[in-house]
């Protein structure tokens, strides 16, 4: 049975037992100071202001019994999976591999790769540790979601432009339904986000639906069981 709610740029019918909802590196280095996004010139407390909206939905998400998905971005110690055109690209304070204040930046295993704390995976909740922006490139996420009889994903985390958008598109060309969670995602760049959104929903949903939490809490029946 599936539950009607209110997007862009028309309802979005979710089927529960068929969604995921995929969470979007939300890891340290991105989102604390210290970190491979502040490295880099960015204001970090711009994704820092979308985590408690993220902890809504991840808990109402739950409290259904949705499956969950959880990437991160990062390379192996030894760098095999990094391209130097990635690594090398602009001129940041630290590099892909360097050590900062949260050891290796974007290195599995170092502290700043770790998902942050207010949204710690659960046991039996799916990991998904990716190279690139997207999170079906080089990764087992299309046999994970498959084996599950995944056909929708609800998407949040960052950032909407670069990963977030990367992985709608991916997972459009494979044929899922994506709804994108409009405060669930965020930018260092305001532009920049309200730009995607807009692009996403474009020409009848050309790449996927977005809403705010509100209407997907709704849907749920956890818009007034969710502090």
């Amino acid at each position: 049975m599936t539950s009607p709610l209110d997007a862009q740029p028309f309802a979005f019918a979710l089927d529960l037992p068929r969604a995921a909802l995929v969470i979007i590196d939300m890891q340290r280095d991105f989102v604390e100071p210290g970190g491979f996004g502040a490295s880099l010139g960015n204001d970090v407390t711009r994704l820092q202001a979308i985590v408690p909206t993220v902890q809504r939905v991840l808990r109402a998400w739950r409290a259904a019994g949705g499956l969950v998905v959880h990437t991160r971005e990062g390379h192996a110690p030894d760098l095999s999976d990094c391209p130097p055109a990635k690594r090398l690209r602009g001129q940041p304070s630290l590099r892909i591999g360097d050590t900062g204040p949260m050891g290796r930046v974007l290195i599995h295993g170092e502290p700043g790769h770790a998902i942050i704390p207010e949204l710690t995976p659960l046991d039996g909740e799916v990991v998904i540790d990716k190279p690139g922006k997207g999170a079906f490139y080089a990764t087992p996420l299309g046999e994970v979601l498959a084996e599950r009889g995944i056909t929708q994903l609800v998407i949040m985390g960052v950032t909407t432009e670069v990963c977030v958008q990367t992985t709608m598109r991916e997972a459009n060309d494979r044929g899922f339904d994506c709804l994108l969670i409009e405060d669930g995602t965020e930018s260092y760049f305001p532009e920049f986000k309200a730009a995607t959104l807009e692009m996403v929903r474009a020409q009848g949903a050309i790449v996927g639906w977005t809403a705010p939490s509100a209407a997907l809490l709704g849907a749920l029946g956890a818009d007034r069981l969710i502090p």
